[in-house]
């Protein structure tokens, strides 16, 4: 019988499996099995149109080959096991080479469609990719199949997976000329080839460590962690098991008598300390981190839970009304570098246009950069805690 990637896919993710996400993403069966309707033929017609693009045959064929290598079809349970390894290494970069930075616009998109939330939409793409490109390496190699041939491959069963696109969920914006025909697949239905045993916790456990080091790695800062709990572009961990210790906030009183609420020793109190104190030296190199400052999965979207802090330095700008600040973004090593400073500098720019929003003196905004990876210090190797600090939205204080 012909190879069809996705029915392949599709037998993979049992009802079994999509409730187990449901539970640990914190969703519905209903919404995820909806969501995953649509993020299953929206993955593969990325892998087709990168397959089709210049150069893109050996590109999907060597990450088919590499998707295979790591084991992820027949280890991927034991190792998110206690001890276990976690997912491949080669994942995060798997899914920016495929959709460049439309990862977090395709998970967005699909989220709005489908009533989740992006996290939970992102987590779920970051498994279904590298779930796609397994099969389709192992088919190649059972059968012998080139980059060409496995090119001609996808190419004859496009017809089908564009088809099988919900009606209703629009993404050629994304893709291109992709149509959305109707009726919807659904990808819950019985699977033609039973695979729960091989990968019991795919959009559970590996699907948030995805999460994770992908967003982590496009220029993401703590979002994904409170998207779950938010919002990701993380993308702290989505659904965690165990809610964080609630954070002890304090009154901290301004020059002008205002008060704002504020995180016990957190970024607003350094930088009204610092203008409190005479000695303290408004300039170029006077920077201070955000704490709780966060976007929407892969995106420039500001949180809602943001608009405390960016109320705040409003506050404090009224209340300091010498003091002129910029807005500075920052990534870690890992990702595409050119998308990193992209992504930070839309993400500068989304909260000075915040700051403005509620009522920030223009006057005392004097710009916005984005840097990316340009002063990170980790290596891109370096463990996810080594690189944390590389990635934050920070204010800059020029004068005071």
């Amino acid at each position: 019988m012909a190879f069809n990637i996705l029915d392949a896919v599709k037998g993979y993710l049992t009802p079994e499996l999509l409730g187990q996400a449901a539970s640990y993403l914190g969703e519905s069966d209903s919404s995820i099995s909806r969501a995953v309707s649509g993020l299953v033929p929206a993955a593969l017609t990325g892998i087709i149109n990168k397959a089709e693009a210049p150069g893109g045959a050996s590109a999907i064929f060597d990450l088919a080959q590499k998707a295979l290598g790591s084991g992820i079809l027949g280890n991927l349970a034991s190792g998110f096991t206690q001890g276990g390894g976690g997912i491949p290494d080669f994942a995060p970069g798997l899914l920016n080479g495929i959709f460049g930075d439309k990862v977090g616009h395709i998970a967005n998109t699909i989220a709005g469609w489908a009533g989740i939330k992006g996290s939970s939409a992102a987590s779920l793409l970051g498994s279904i990719a590298p779930l796609a490109l397994g099969l389709l390496g192992k088919n190649a190699s059972e059968n012998g199949l080139s980059a060409g041939s496995l090119l001609s491959m996808l190419s004859a069963q496009k017809s089908s997976i564009l088809s099988a696109l919900p009606g209703g969920l629009s993404l050629g914006s994304l893709f291109g000329t992709v149509h959305t025909p109707s009726p919807a697949a659904h990808v819950h239905e019985t699977p033609k080839k039973p695979g729960g045993w091989l990968m019991p916790l795919l959009l559970g456990v590996a699907a948030v460590a995805l999460l994770l080091y992908l967003v982590k790695g496009c220029g993401g800062h703590k979002e994904e962690v409170q998207e779950a709990a938010i919002t990701h572009d993380t993308i702290a961990a989505p659904a965690p098991v165990t809610a964080a210790p609630a954070k002890s906030y304090l009154k901290l009183k301004l020059a002008d008598g205002s008060e704002v609420d504020v995180y016990d020793g957190g970024f607003e109190s350094a930088l009204v300390n610092c203008l409190n104190d005479a000695a303290c030296v408004a300039g170029k190199d006077k920077w201070f981190d955000f704490d709780d400052v966060n976007f929407e999965v892969g995106s420039a979207k500001l949180t809602d839970a943001s608009m405390r802090q960016i109320a705040n330095i409003a506050t404090i700008l009224k209340a300091y009304p010498k003091a002129k600040i910029k807005i500075g973004g920052y990534t870690d090593k890992t990702g595409d570098a050119a998308v990193n400073k992209k992504l930070s500098q839309e993400r500068a720019d989304a909260v000075l246009a915040a700051i403005k929003a509620k009522g920030g003196n223009a006057g005392q905004l004097v710009g916005a950069e984005g840097y990316g990876s340009e002063f990170a210090k980790m290596p891109a190797t370096a463990s996810d805690e080594e690189r944390k600090s590389d990635r934050r939205m920070a204010v800059q204080l020029r004068e005071k």
